[in-house]
Order: C-alpha cells, then structure tokens, then sequence
C-alpha cells in the first residue's frame, strides 16, 4: 500500500477512536455523578457500618466538584472506549502481520483487558475496604481527646487516590503479558524467568511500594498477587515459547 493510502487508512482509524472517545465521555459525564457514587461506596458502607451520625465528602473549591466529574468523565470514557481504539489499531495494525503472527498476538490480545480487570477488580472489592478501614482507624471520637478528628474527605483526593489505586493494578496485572511476551520473541527466556525469582520477590515489593499509598495492607496487597502472576507468567512462557527443532529431523 502507498504512503498516501496507509495515512488515509490511519487517519479513518483515528477518527473512528476519536468518535467513540467523544461518545464515551459525553455519556460519562451525564452519569460522572452515579460512578462516583460507585468509586466511593467501599468508603460509603464502612462509614455506614460504623455510624457515627452523618458523614459526608467534601471540596473547598468552587470549581473543584466540576473538574472532579470531568476527571470522572475522562477515565471512564478511556475504559468503555478501550474496545473501540484497540481494535481500531488491530485492524491498522493486522494487515502488515503474518497469519504465523496474527495467530502468536491473539492470546495477548485478549489476556491484556482481562487482566487488566481482574487487577482493577482486585483493588476495588478487597483493596479499597482493607485499607480505608485501616485508615479510618486514625480517627479520635468525641471524649478520647481535646478535640475530635474525622474524616471529611475531599471528593477530587479521594477520586485521585482511587484511580492511582485501580490503574496501579490494572497495569501491574500485566506482568504476565508482557513477560511471556519478552519470552516469545526471545528477549527472555523460562531459565531465565526461574533463575531471576529472588531478585523478582523484591522488585515486586519495591513496585507494589511505589505504586501503592504509603501503608502495608495495598502494598502486601498488590506484592503478593504480583508474585503469582510471576509464576504464571513462567508457565505462559513454557506454553508460549517457540518450539526448537529436534535435532534428529535435521539435515
């Protein structure tokens, strides 16, 4: 295909994503107000549990509620349109591959978003109630002190603290993609993946500690389900490397 032809085709694929992204986002933002509900019920319930009387979140800017809900907008126009730009890349993409290739690409292809949901659902159901609750612990009821300490949290901190928290292991789910993918095309290989566990179980701690907010219950959280993901990229990589030939059917 000409130059011409395959900057035509790219700008078709764009403007596709483009589209879809805009769409996305509009529909968001008309329901940013019901998905951050659903990003701060984890926090919602354990106050509710413990109760206390009316707890509320806050923000001490005009104009900070606004850019929250586009902030709302903005990550999950990216998540519902994710399908629509990946598979407009795919078709950009596919025509210059091999069948051999199309056929090694697909099981990353389709382990990536799953992946991805898992780390972000693993965050969201068991993350986020372990670590508020130990964090809500901090707070001095009326009587213990001079004067009480609550929580009022700020809506646009809690929503960076919580999409920190879902992309961290979102992303940090890929390991085994990228890993068995390394060892595919032979950057790496299992001997290697085996020999390097030592050096895996502290970077995983160091990563899960960047990552993570500075307490022990998300970095532990993230560490360990990393270490088994280790694991299971070294079993990916036994399935997915390429076969040597036998020796005895050569010539």
């Amino acid at each position: 295909m000409p130059l011409l032809d395959h900057l035509m085709e790219l700008r078709t694929r764009l403007l596709w994503s483009v589209a879809a992204f805009g769409i996305a986002f509009a529909v968001c933002y008309y329901f940013s107000s019901q998905i951050y509900g659903f990003l701060a019920r984890p926090l919602a319930d354990i106050l509710q549990q413990q109760g206390g009387g009316e707890r509320r979140m806050i923000f001490t800017a005009l104009y900070e509620a606004f850019f929250t809900y586009l902030k709302v907008a903005f990550f999950g126009a990216v998540f519902f349109s994710f399908p629509m730009w990946a598979t407009q890349l795919w078709l950009f993409v596919a025509p210059g591959l091999y069948r051999s290739e199309k056929k090694a690409i697909y099981p990353f292809l389709l382990a990536s978003p799953f992946l991805f949901v898992a780390g972000a659902a693993l965050a969201y159901y068991f993350i986020f109630p372990l670590a508020w609750r130990f964090f809500i612990t901090f707070e001095t009821p009326p009587g213990e002190g001079a004067l009480p300490i609550q929580l009022e949290a700020k809506v646009s901190e809690y929503l960076s603290l919580v999409m920190q928290m879902i992309l961290a292991f979102g992303v940090a789910f890929q390991m085994p993609v990228l890993l068995t993918l390394l060892c595919r095309v032979g950057i790496l290989d299992v001997a290697t993946l085996r020999k390097g566990r030592r050096y895996a179980i502290v970077g995983m701690f160091v990563v899960a500690a960047v990552l993570t907010p500075p307490d022990v219950i998300s970095q532990i959280g993230l560490a360990v389900p990393l270490l088994a993901l280790y694991e299971l990229s070294i079993l990916a990589a036994v399935w997915m490397a390429p076969k040597k030939p036998d020796e005895t059917t050569k010539t």
